[in-house]
């Protein structure tokens, strides 16, 4: 059958299972006893209770195996043929379990609660009544089975899917920085050979660096520095001291995980569309800080700012869209003229995130 692995062995399950049980036993025991008093019998309280609480103590491990045998034979489209011959033994001998615990509880419980001896009656037939009552509550776990992998499996295509689409969103941002990169030492190479070579050797190395969290979504702000470190000397070598770039991290947050490759598209946009390439001098500010359960990122240029929509371009769009992907409602992106972002602080423009705060070393 299936070989993924039960979710069943948690401890969770099997107190989920006695409560269900007991809720069951507790109903019964209720709606019994009462019937007892309104038809005028009279101190049946233990005998009520003994009859049906006895099945929350066994009925959670019988609850727990109908479970696992539907988690490991499912009776969905492409397995019942093979599935349904096993839970018809399973239905069985579940069946007799219950019907014989029932008795061998009962008969040990009432002598020492001073009921007598128990009389289950004649027992081929209690067999024969218990059943549609056991087949009934046997299809009900097997339905809350069904349900749950459903559920299951709807959420891990999910996940796929969104997974898929983040290893292509990097794919993109990946190759997109890689050609504007080429782009500048192209243009850079016959003017100052000294300073392309310094920009092909800080790019060999962001490279290097890129390659070690290929396969990772996420990893520590200090090792995104380190990428950033190098795409900033890269720019400096074409612009030299006409670019600053301001780094301002609270050391609380220097462990937080971020999204790889978060900040080199964004300080990539800031300086395209800064005063560094508009008039040759610039400066950038790349801030982090930690505010209490959220990590903030805030990159600031001092450009003039811009009239096109928020996450045109390739970079912010694809990291606007990899955030969505990764937190979901749990976290915020905007990106606009200064004077109407979260950054504040005058002309340029502004892009600032919100993400959870978890830390690598936690």
């Amino acid at each position: 059958m299936t070989t993924r692995p039960s979710p069943f062995r948690r401890p969770a399950l099997w107190l989920a299972s006695f409560a269900g049980a007991s809720l069951v036993s507790f109903l019964g025991f209720w709606y019994r006893y009462l019937q007892d008093v309104v038809t005028g019998q009279h101190h049946t309280f233990v005998w009520r209770a003994i009859d049906e609480w006895t099945g929350a103590i066994y009925g959670t491990p019988l609850v727990v195996a109908t479970f696992v045998i539907g988690w490991y034979f499912p009776l969905d489209r492409t397995h019942w043929r093979k599935s349904l011959p096993i839970h018809v033994l399973a239905l069985l001998g579940f069946s007799a379990l219950h019907t014989s615990l029932n008795w061998g509880a009962r008969t040990v419980l009432y002598p020492l609660f001073g009921l007598g001896s128990y009389d289950y009656g004649a027992m081929p037939l209690r067999y024969l009544m218990e059943f549609p009552n056991d087949v009934i509550f046997y299809l009900i776990n097997q339905v809350i089975v069904a349900t749950f992998r459903y559920y299951r499996t709807m959420r891990d295509r999910e996940l796929s899917l969104a997974q898929a689409e983040l290893r292509n969103l990097r794919l993109q941002l990946q190759p997109h920085f890689l050609f504007n990169a080429l782009n500048t030492i192209s243009a850079t190479m016959y003017d100052d050979p000294a300073a392309a070579d310094t920009m092909i050797a800080e790019l060999s190395e962001l490279l290097r660096v890129s390659l070690k969290t290929v396969h990772t979504q996420e990893v520590p702000l200090r090792a995104e520095l380190e990428s950033l470190s190098h795409y900033t000397a890269l720019m400096r070598a074409r612009f030299g001291d006409k670019l600053a770039v301001a780094v301002d991290v609270d050391p609380a947050a220097a462990d937080a995980l971020v999204p790889s490759l978060i900040l080199q598209p964004l300080v990539e946009n800031a300086v395209r569309h800064g005063n560094v390439s508009l008039l040759g001098q610039g400066r950038i500010d790349v801030r982090a800080r930690r505010n209490g359960d959220q990590l903030t990122i805030d990159v600031l240029d001092d450009g003039p700012g811009t009239t096109t929509p928020q996450g045109n371009g390739v970079g912010l769009s694809a990291t606007a869209e990899r955030l969505r992907l990764l937190y979901g409602d749990a976290h915020r992106f905007s990106a606009g003229n200064a004077s109407n972002n979260p950054v504040g602080g005058g002309s340029g423009f502004a892009v600032a995130i919100a993400i959870p705060f978890r830390s690598c070393a936690s």
